[in-house]
């Protein structure tokens, strides 16, 4: 499997630079089983009568932190400190961005105080600040937009590049998802009998980093933090008891769910794979899982998701799920018909069969590591 088996051509001015007045006016592009057609333009205020009573909505309830901070150098040069993971104490993770490279030792003077660079990990650094790292960011930081929204962050950023179920901090970049939700949406979907879960999965920077390697096998996902309650694996037992469907509102969600499963699933002697389980139970850990066509998805039924980055992760995960060839055709024709894209922009709906139907089995490229 190659990256460029998942490129499409994008015009520039579709990619959406700024959120709409209202969340759930995004249009919504369904792809429904058992056609073959590039999908059918909706609205995302529609989802309560395309989905059906009983059905599950599972959400990243992960809170977005001010994740970017500018500062100097003693020599006068500018680093850009963007948090990637905050440690014990005073410490975190965060990628550095500067002219000329970075050293241990090096003192960043900032609004909030004095940043030191301890030593290398990988692509990262680790840095002691002046206060514990989601107190220091969210007072001194600004809101971490993505690299293609070519504008400094506003001050309605802080609202609207926020979940309305935001509640975990932790995140650097934001469920997109689940941006599309407000009041009237959420309540218009319990008033169906659509109930909803949570699962918390802190969105790392790597989410935005490109495939290198021409082979798509070769690459290494990044790790993010990731909880699957037993209040969200009881909320799925429930749902394929009344024979309800589990819709993932968002990437980030299906590889929470996916990594419970396998993380917390019987390994069979000699078998490739984990046997399936009827839900996932209760797990929590770092999962580097890389969902590609022919993944095996043991708990996700249908997703709603954004329109994602050509030949990006996110964008492999939505062709496993729902087909390659059908995926770029829904792209192409949401590019002809001048959909919005990426994280301010539009949606999809990949609507599930009625009922429990887990996919054939089929290879896992994934490493998902339980605490």
């Amino acid at each position: 499997m190659q990256r460029h088996d998942f490129a499409y051509d994008l015009p520039a001015e579709l990619i959406a630079q700024e959120p709409l007045a209202e969340r759930s006016a995004s249009r919504l592009l369904v792809l429904e089983p058992g056609t073959r057609d590039s999908g059918r333009d909706a609205f995302v205020r529609d989802l309560p009568r395309l989905l059906s009573p009983g059905d599950l909505l599972v959400f990243n309830d992960t809170k977005v932190v001010a994740a970017r901070l500018c500062g100097t150098k003693p020599t006068g040069g500018r680093v850009e400190v963007f948090l990637e993971r905050p440690l014990e104490a005073d410490r975190a993770l965060v990628q550095l961005r500067a002219s000329k490279p970075v050293r241990p030792g090096l003192a960043i003077d900032t609004a909030g105080g004095t940043v030191r660079v301890l030593e290398p990990h990988g692509d990262l650094w680790s840095v002691q600040l002046p206060q514990p790292a989601l107190t220091f960011f969210e007072r001194w930081g600004e809101v971490p937009l993505p690299p293609y929204i070519r504008r400094p962050p506003s001050a309605s950023d802080r609202e609207r590049y926020q979940s309305l179920f935001a509640r975990a901090e932790g995140a650097v970049a934001a469920p997109t998802a689940s941006l599309h939700f407000d009041l009237p949406l959420v309540e218009a979907l319990e008033r169906r009998g659509i109930e909803r879960a949570f699962v918390t999965l802190h969105v790392g920077a790597g989410t935005f980093q490109p495939i290198r390697t021409p082979d798509v096998s070769a690459h290494v996902m990044h790790a993010e933090r990731a909880t699957v309650s037993e209040e969200c694996c009881e909320a799925i037992a429930r749902a394929r008891a009344r024979r309800g469907r589990v819709v993932a509102v968002g990437t980030t969600v299906v590889r929470a769910l996916e990594s419970a499963a396998l993380g917390s699933a019987p390994q069979e002697p000699g078998a490739h794979e984990p046997a399936a389980p009827d839900s996932p139970r209760p797990w929590s850990g770092d999962t580097r899982l890389f969902i590609t066509p022919g993944f095996n998805f043991r708990v996700t039924e249908g997703l709603i998701t954004n329109f994602h980055l050509p030949e990006s992760t996110l964008l492999m995960l939505v062709c496993a799920l729902a087909g390659r060839d059908r995926v770029l055709a829904a792209y192409a024709h949401a590019v002809r018909s001048r959909y919005r894209f990426f994280s301010y922009g539009d949606a999809m709906l990949i609507a599930p069969p009625r009922g429990p139907s887990m996919q054939a089995a089929a290879r896992v490229h994934a490493n998902a590591t339980a605490i």
